[in-house]
């Protein structure tokens, strides 16, 4: 775990008033581009965690959940923005720190009851994380719980979140 929080310290690049004024986009791009920090991000989201199955989402959480899935050999699947999978798909609406998306899931490929853990990148305001758990419970899904690499706490996702226990590799 150690290792992993390094690299974030490390390897996260800031870009400020991106992707809009005020916001302080952190980009994990170059600790995917580096394969040990990258494994070591990966690994440290998952450890303890009993789930069958990694949900990332779109986009920087597929680049980890795939990591993550692959090296624990489990099972991916992508949580993607409205109208980038055929139908039939479940949809859910949220809002999000600077404006509103759309997320979706396959309606089917995933056996009901399975244990899912939400992998992404960053938790900011928690609404992507929070349409993802209810996506994946509507889905009938049992939401393990959730995993980030950065937690922004400043901006409360955290509370979005009450009802599920989720991991924060580094907290800013």
């Amino acid at each position: 775990m150690i290792a992993a929080i390094e690299a974030l310290e490390r390897l996260t690049s800031l870009t400020p008033d991106f992707p809009q004024p005020g916001v302080l986009f952190r980009d994990l791009s170059p600790v995917f581009a580096d394969a040990e920090a990258l494994r070591a991000v990966s690994l440290a989201l998952v450890q303890g965690s009993d789930a069958a199955s990694i949900a990332g989402i779109e986009a920087r959480g597929f680049v980890l959940a795939a990591a993550a899935a692959a090296l624990t050999r489990r099972g991916v699947m992508v949580v993607r923005k409205a109208g980038k999978l055929p139908p039939p798909t479940l949809r859910r609406d949220y809002e999000l720190e600077y404006g509103r998306a759309s997320l979706e899931i396959p309606a089917a490929g995933t056996a009901p009851g399975t244990r899912v853990l939400v992998v992404d990148d960053v938790l900011a305001t928690g609404g992507t994380m929070r349409a993802t758990v209810d996506l994946l419970r509507l889905a009938g899904l049992e939401v393990a719980g959730g995993a980030v690499a950065i937690e922004l706490a400043d901006l409360g996702g955290r509370e979005q979140l009450a009802d599920l226990e989720v991991r924060a590799l580094l907290t800013v």
